[in-house]
C-alpha cells in the first residue's frame, strides 16, 4: 500500500526483444532511457520476481497495447497526412530485416538508442526504444 501522498508505480506492458529473437513479455514499472537496465514482471512466470532487462543487450522494448497482440491486424508503414506527431519521419532497418516506420521526437545517430511512435496508428505499439547497435540503417523520411 502507498503512503499517503506517494503515487503508485504506474505499470505498463511491454515486450523486450533481443537481436537473437528471444522475446521477454510483461509489465515494468521502472524503465528509463537514462538507465543501464530496468526490470519486466513477466507474464508467463506472474509469480516470479521481476527479470533485470540490460539495454545494451535488446533490440528493442516495445510499450504495447496488449501483451498477446494482434494477429489479425495487418501491418502499415503508410503515414496518416493529418498526423501530426511530434519529431522526424524515420524507417528503422533492424538488423534481423524488421522494419519500423514512425516519428522520432529525439533521432540522432550519435546516440546509443532513441524512440520511435509508429505510423501505425491501429497497431498494438505504442512506441519503441531502439537500441542503435541494432538496425542496419535508420533513414529520415522527407
Amino acid at each position: 500500500m502507498a503512503m499517503p501522498g506517494s503515487a503508485e508505480p504506474i505499470m505498463v506492458k511491454v515486450v523486450a526483444r533481443y537481436p537473437d529473437g528471444r522475446v521477454v513479455k510483461g509489465h515494468t514499472a521502472d524503465f528509463s532511457q537514462f538507465k543501464e537496465h530496468f526490470h519486466i514482471r513477466r507474464a508467463d512466470a506472474p509469480g516470479d520476481a521481476p527479470q533485470q532487462i540490460r539495454l545494451s543487450e535488446l533490440k528493442a522494448v516495445f510499450f504495447v497495447k496488449d501483451l498477446q497482440g494482434d494477429l489479425g491486424h495487418a501491418k502499415s508503414n503508410l503515414f496518416d497526412p493529418d498526423d501530426r506527431t511530434p519529431g522526424r519521419k524515420v524507417r528503422v532497418q533492424f538488423q534481423d530485416g524488421e522494419e519500423l516506420w514512425g516519428f522520432s521526437p529525439d533521432y540522432l545517430s550519435s546516440r546509443p538508442a532513441f524512440f520511435v511512435l509508429p505510423a501505425d496508428l491501429l497497431g498494438n505499439i505504442d512506441r519503441c526504444f531502439v537500441i542503435t547497435s541494432a538496425t542496419r540503417k535508420v533513414s529520415l523520411i522527407p
